[in-house]
């Protein structure tokens, strides 16, 4: 994939739940649920307009829930097993099929899904779904297992603890005890009858708990599935012949992608086999060579593999330039309200680009999504305006695609005590409930498209908020130097540059590559300077002659322009010399020079 894309992160089930009185813990009967007729093609084009390329639609396929839908033949689940009213998107129940919540007419949902993708292919957006290979719930049922497909744990044999035959890890003679777990006590039954929730033998659970009494902390509504690996007899590997699972997942991708699915992020896709993503990823590109897949990986130890043996086409990029610039965001706020200097300093973004050297241009960027607080939220920053600068360098530092997570663009909190999640500065995956900034995103349609008359339900801070991921998205997506363009770190020249102070401040340039595709691109520098502390109305950047040397580039006067303010500015470049850039009210000045 040539160049930066956008990926929006959109948790259908909250985004498209308009109701603004939900209860905590509340039923899909009360709170309501959105559908895949809300994303709309009004919705769609107002995505659009933020420069994005990919939506990634989570809580697509089909995952365990308290809300009965047996009147359509679906199978109850057991509501020990499972966490909050709605359930967790990542316990898949049926890997062939969609959430029946999610459709106006149930017994119609697959085509409601299918109509979703063709909008939003109309709309000139991709379409992203998860992969949740790693576990399945407790009570997986396939109630749209196609002809010839076998359904998983349907032939194991659960007296033997490891084959690699079997989908599932048993532990024989040992009944599972959920004794440990308040929230889903198997002892305290369930509604109508069905009983405490018994498995015997017990199944390991999904976060690698080869336990018959997982805690509280497990992922107790999941079993683990058996891709090869015996995890109790030193990790050893048995691939040949090849596991029973890869095969039934190989054929749960192909079915996918035969919706026209342009990518899948791969949930905790460390946690499976390497070799596994090499042959299943090598199989579907045979068939579908543009499709892109995204990894959740957190162990950079992995990365190499993942990506070049493992053949995937991006990771998360979390435990590098997320936490760091998090961490520096924080810090700088706390500095800029008077007390010590930071103590993670803006200097250390470029360790993170070194530290992973070309595979930079492979990591997932983001600054929220469904498992990390919201930047609005107390639990974080508490301000989005806060963190525009960490939204700069993670949007602009490379050519590394970006994430943004819905309600991120209005400030969304996540400060509501949805149920199961409790007040944790998230937005609840596992209940029904809604997001107040989306809710009233959704009412300003009209408005945000621009039609005459209309009404804006934002608060001012919170169109204030999306103007500005508007205008810089735009400038990711629209600079050709900022898109597929190459990156020139400017920091090390301006540590010992008093007017600058690297220990809140960064710079970076990005300059046009001569061609793109055979189209000839005007030759530019952006010189990107973003001010954690948001205390600077001018940051003098010194430019080294190391830059002019590499890039090509010849002092003298040049035309350059403010591109936050659209203003033209007077720039002469000199070696070893400092440009002053206009900082905007966020801390971050952004100029495009003409050479």
């Amino acid at each position: 994939m040539a160049g930066k894309f956008i990926i929006y992160q959109l948790l259908i089930r909250v985004f498209g739940n308009t109701n603004e009185n939900c209860v905590s813990g509340g039923s899909f009967q009360l709170n309501g649920s959105g559908k895949f007729s809300s994303i709309t093609s009004g919705v769609l084009e107002n995505l659009k307009e933020l420069s994005l390329t990919h939506i990634w639609y989570t809580g697509v396929i089909e995952h365990a829930t308290k809300t009965s839908f047996e009147q359509y033949g679906i199978k109850r689940d057991h509501p020990a097993v499972i966490k909050g009213e709605a359930g967790s998107p990542y316990a898949i129940k049926d890997y062939y099929d969609v959430n029946p919540y999610l459709a106006d007419n149930i017994p119609g949902r697959m085509s409601e899904f299918e109509a979703l993708v063709q909008r939003t292919h109309d709309a000139g957006l991709k379409v992203i779904i998860d992969f949740v290979p790693n576990h399945l719930a407790r009570e997986y049922h396939c109630d749209a297992v196609p002809a010839g497909v076998e359904s998983f744990g349907v032939s194991d044999d659960p007296a033997i603890a490891f084959s690699p035959s079997n989908n599932f890890y048993y532990m024989p003679g040992k009944a599972l005890d959920l004794s440990g777990i308040p929230e889903g006590a198997a002892g305290k039954g369930g509604p109508s009858g069905m009983g405490s929730y018994t498995e015997y033998p017990a199944k390991a659970t999904g976060n690698d708990c080869f336990s018959a009494r997982p805690g509280v902390n497990d992922w107790y509504e999941t079993v683990k599935l058996n891709y090869g690996v015996d995890y109790q007899n030193g990790v050893s590997r048995h691939f040949i012949p090849r596991p029973k699972t890869w095969d039934m997942m190989l054929d749960v991708l192909l079915f996918w992608a035969g919706k026209g699915i342009d990518g899948f992020r791969c949930d905790m896709a460390e946690m499976v086999p390497v070799e596994f993503w090499h042959w299943a990823i090598g199989e579907v590109k045979k068939s579908y060579p543009g499709i892109c897949f995204i990894a959740e990986v957190y162990n950079p130890q992995l990365y190499d593999s993942y990506l070049h043996f493992g053949r995937f086409d991006y990771l998360y990029d979390k435990v590098g330039l997320y936490d760091n610039l998090k961490a520096i965001t924080q810090s700088c706020t706390v500095t800029a309200a008077g007390n010590n200097h930071p103590v993670s300093q803006a200097r250390s973004i470029t360790d993170n680009w070194q530290t992973l050297g070309d595979l930079q241009y492979s990591m997932l960027n983001f600054l929220e999504n469904h498992d990390e607080q919201r930047i609005a939220s107390d639990f974080n920053v508490g301000d989005p305006f806060k963190s525009i600068p960490e939204l700069v360098v993670s949007l602009m530092l490379n050519t590394a695609p970006f994430m943004l997570y819905f309600g991120q663009e209005f400030g969304e909190r996540g400060m509501l005590q949805e149920g199961f999640s409790g007040l944790d500065g998230r937005t609840s995956i596992f209940d029904y409930c809604s997001a107040p900034a989306v809710t009233r995103c959704l009412k300003s349609l009209p408005f945000l498209s621009g039609k005459p008359g209309t009404v804006n339900f934002l608060p001012e801070y919170e169109y204030a908020i999306y103007l500005e991921y508007k205008k810089l998205l735009s400038i990711a997506m629209g600079e050709a130097a900022v898109r597929s363009g190459y990156t020139y770190d400017l920091e090390y020249a301006n540590c010992n540059n008093p007017d600058f102070d690297c220990t809140g401040r960064y710079a970076f340039a990005r300059r046009s590559r001569k061609t793109i595709d055979c189209y000839q691109i005007p030759d530019e520098v952006v010189i990107v300077a973003v001010d954690f502390t948001q205390s600077a109305e001018r940051l003098p950047v010194i430019l080294p002659k190391h830059l002019f040397d590499v890039w090509g580039i010849l002092p003298g006067t040049c035309e350059a322009v403010d591109l936050l303010s659209g203003k033209a500015l007077p720039f002469i470049l000199e070696y070893d010399k400092a440009v002053v850039l206009p900082v905007g009210r966020y801390g971050v000045a952004i100029v495009k020079i003409s050479l």
